[in-house]
């Protein structure tokens, strides 16, 4: 009998490349969107990369916020891969608006999958949850660490990943029932797009691309291709080894002026709008702070080099990454495919 996999948060951008990646490897599918509204474009999202059964792909609607839903999506189902989660911090929102979101999320999850016995949950949680607190503390660090979030130097994104997977974990050593718990902390998921909506971190790239930034700052990121970070959470769903353990979905290191270079280069004339002048520390510190407060997130990270390891993924599940080169060309090209620049 094919084994049914719940995705939540269907119309993402990481949950698309789970369901295509499933549907390919034989696995039923159903997934959840928050309205009914949204099917078709979920179907029609994945359809773009892989012919799509009917009755091996079906939705539930339910909500993060809420606790209606969650029994029936997840009756029958074998596996869950929660992967749905807020972003950051939209206008109307706060601090403890995101935490809340993303803690209370995790938890109706893993409740519902603990009743119906589930056999295991697959977390996203972020790479950001195992890192040193303080960017100034540079070096290679792996999964036994935890990010301090008690520390109130830390970012809110970084605060709501690192208590939404600690609560997690409680729940799983504390709910007493079969279902097993593995979480996945990846570093900047980039890579080809499903859909023109919901772009998530690829939006780096289409203002790239498109010419909108004037020069990149002195910050860098470990980038994991989307399609990767399928694969590695499909793994750390069947793998014997993986029950209770975290594993780093992180690749290369690369600064944000190599990534231009690379989209300057590789694009050809597709890439001529693409700024490659490094800008200075002081200049984005003060446009952080007069000009676009969005940028306030990143000036800790400016001239940092964190780095994590991946040798337990490796090692573990047999999970390799591609060429962080290769994936910021596959992104950008899907981008421009789909006329989103």
């Amino acid at each position: 009998m094919t084994e049914l996999v719940l995705v939540t948060g269907g119309s993402g951008y990481v949950a698309g490349w789970c369901i295509v990646e499933l549907l390919r490897r034989g696995y039923d599918v159903r997934t959840t969107v928050r309205n009914p509204g949204k099917v078709s474009e979920v179907t029609a999202a994945v359809s773009g990369e892989i012919d799509v059964d009917p009755g091996r792909l079906t939705f539930a609607v339910a909500d993060l916020t809420a606790n209606d839903g969650w029994d029936q999506a997840v009756e029958g189902v074998d596996y869950v891969l929660h992967v749905a989660s807020p972003l950051g911090i939209s206008a109307s929102g706060s601090v403890e608006t995101l935490i809340a979101s993303a803690r209370g999320g995790a938890l109706r999850v893993l409740r519902a999958s603990t009743t119906a016995r589930v056999q295991r949950v697959v977390m996203t949680s972020a790479a950001n949850a195992a890192s040193p607190t303080s960017y100034a503390t540079e070096g290679v660090t792996d999964e036994s660490l935890w990010t301090d979030p008690d520390d109130p130097s830390l970012i809110p994104y970084r605060r709501s990943k690192t208590l939404t997977e600690r609560s997690a974990w409680d729940f799983a050593r504390n709910q007493g029932g079969v279902t097993e718990l593995t979480t996945v902390l990846p570093g900047a998921v980039f890579g080809p797009i499903l859909t023109a909506g919901n772009l998530g971190s690829v939006g780096i790239i289409q203002r790239m691309i498109a010419g909108r930034m004037r020069g990149v700052p002195r910050i860098g990121f470990e980038i994991v291709d989307v399609r990767d970070l399928a694969d590695i959470h499909i793994r750390a769903m069947t793998s014997p080894k993986a029950s209770g353990e975290r594993f780093l979905a992180t690749g290369e290191f690369r600064w944000m002026q190599e990534i231009a270079h690379t989209l300057h280069t590789g694009l050809g004339n597709k890439g001529r709008a693409v700024r490659t002048r490094e800008l200075p520390d002081f200049a984005v510190r003060l446009a952080a702070r007069y000009l676009d407060p969005s940028l306030r997130e990143i000036t800790p990270a400016l001239g940092r080099r964190n780095r994590h390891s991946i040798d337990k993924a490796t090692r573990e599940l047999g999970w390799t990454p591609r060429p962080p080169e290769q994936t910021v060309l596959d992104c950008a090209r899907s981008l421009l495919d789909m006329e989103v620049v």
